[in-house]
């Protein structure tokens, strides 16, 4: 199930994050990405839903870089 998986790589990119692993979460994000955008061609997610959490992935990975 796409959007079960969505919600467990979701959670393992929270993980990496809150652990400042920002190397892991760089490849875990490249993998969520590419699995929200597969969902969003094939309407499982709304493509604008899809933009947003792309967005905001991006800009937690973007904090966690910095610090």
């Amino acid at each position: 199930n796409i959007r079960t998986e969505l919600h467990t790589l979701t959670k393992k990119f929270g993980t990496l994050v809150s652990d400042k692993k920002a190397a892991e979460a760089r490849d875990a994000l490249n993998v969520l990405l590419s699995k929200i955008g597969k969902a969003a061609s094939k309407g499982i997610i709304h493509k604008n839903a899809a933009s947003r959490k792309t967005s905001r992935f991006m800009k937690r990975l973007t904090a966690l870089s910095k610090t």
